[in-house]
């Protein structure tokens, strides 16, 4: 026998010994029944394995561990492996070694399982009890296709805790938009998934901002022009999530598939319905369509497990969690087009200062190249406004704006 199988054997018998070898997660809170089993986000018993595996992202697993699993049988955990030395937000070369050497070691094994098992051969007691955890979970047919559908997850229970962190500053204003547009407040805690409230949070495919909108959708939900790139600015783009989420929750009728369509599109999700209806568990088994992957099957149980973990954070954190202290700035509407050193003169403040509460402005607006338009929404420095009326500015005919009610901290 190869060191490389030998080395699967002995992980495959600590599955064994450990019974079923998937870390524990935290034994579940007992939330108020309104809470988590409300109508609009129900959890069906077939995700439950998913969201499990996802709470043990979010809370339990550390940056230092890595998971390896099935990336359909999310249940199946075969190695919680802990990474040696310092780490960091990437991998040192003999940490990514290290797994890659663990995950070329389990492949090796499963593929010798799935050759045996597709040609009737005896198994090892050690086979047999991995075979029959495949049967508990997806059928006898489950093994075929392991060896490829082993992947790796890094635990993010440091960087769940940290948009917990931020979280704090626009939780308030974040609820007050969706309680504005008559839609479930709990949506304020998509961004755990998309961004973990990263406000510089960019995506490879070019996703932008803790709402993570790409260009194309976000120009039809908000202002993204050579002045302004509402995604930067979370509470305008927590509008456009509004307006995107209800728009989505109207041509589908149910909040499972509306918030996958977040991550797949509104068209997708409904190819998916006509289907298999509103049976999400189904879809998420069995549908099949192009770019429905690893990524959109698990979103609505990632988005469950972050809503949990953000419902009860005592729960999950007992060390603490340290709230940023809610947003509380004032905001105003342009009556006419202004340049930024105009605006910031009229209400006595640093340029830099109303730049850096206003991240939607790109460039040519900071400096007072551009213009930003009549009808844009610009946020000031706490007292701004009051310090106006008192200097009379606003009552002499000179308002260049006007105030905009905004989330008050709580």
């Amino acid at each position: 026998m190869s060191f490389r199988l030998r080395g699967f054997w002995t992980i495959l018998t600590l599955l064994v010994l450990t019974s079923c070898a998937t870390p524990p997660a935290p034994p579940p809170p007992k939330p108020p029944a309104l809470i988590y089993s409300d109508a609009a986000f129900p959890t069906p018993p077939e995700l439950q394995p998913q969201v499990a595996f996802w709470r043990n992202v979010y809370a339990v697993w550390g940056r230092h561990q890595v998971a390896l699993h099935d990336n359909r049988y999310m249940g199946l955990i075969y190695e919680v492996v802990t990474l040696p030395g310092e780490v960091g937000e990437g991998y040192t070369t003999d940490q990514q070694a290290l797994v890659k050497g663990r995950y070329e070691n389990l492949k090796a094994g499963l593929r010798q399982l799935e050759f045996k098992t597709a040609a009737n051969a005896p198994l090892t007691p050690e086979e047999q009890a991995l075979a029959a955890r495949f049967q508990n979970f997806g059928g006898a047919s489950a093994i075929a296709g392991a060896s490829d559908r082993l992947r790796s997850q890094r635990g993010l229970r440091e960087r769940f805790k940290r948009g917990l962190e931020i979280s704090g500053r626009y939780d308030a204003a974040f609820r007050s938009v969706f309680r504005e547009a008559g839609l479930p407040e709990d949506l304020a805690y998509l961004p755990h998934v998309e961004s973990s409230f990263q406000t510089h949070a960019t995506s490879s495919v070019g996703a932008v901002g803790v709402w993570q909108f790409m260009p194309d959708t976000a120009r039809r939900l908000m202002t993204v022009n050579a002045v302004l790139d509402e995604r930067r600015d979370p509470v305008a783009s927590a509008q456009g999530a509004s307006r995107y989420l209800g728009n989505a929750y109207q041509r589908l009728g149910s909040w499972p598939l509306a918030l996958t369509s977040y991550n797949h599109g509104v068209g997708g999700m409904a190819r998916a319905q006509q289907q298999f209806g509103n049976d999400f568990a189904t879809i998420v088994r069995s549908y099949s369509g192009r770019g429905f992957g690893f990524a959109s099957r698990n979103f609505y149980a990632e988005f469950l497990a972050a809503r949990e973990i953000a419902h009860n954070p005592q729960q999950f954190f007992p060390e603490g969690i340290h709230y940023e202290p809610p947003l509380n700035l004032d905001r105003v509407r342009l009556r006419q087009a202004v340049a930024a050193p105009t605006l910031a003169g009229y209400y006595e403040v640093n340029l830099w200062e109303i730049s850096s509460v206003n991240p939607a402005w790109n460039p040519a607006a900071q400096t007072g190249r551009a213009a930003l338009p009549a009808g844009t929404l610009v946020w000031l420095p706490a007292g701004s406004i009051a310090r106006l009326a008192q200097r009379g500015m606003a009552g002499r005919g000179l308002a260049l704006a006007d105030p905009i009610a905004t989330a008050q901290p709580r």
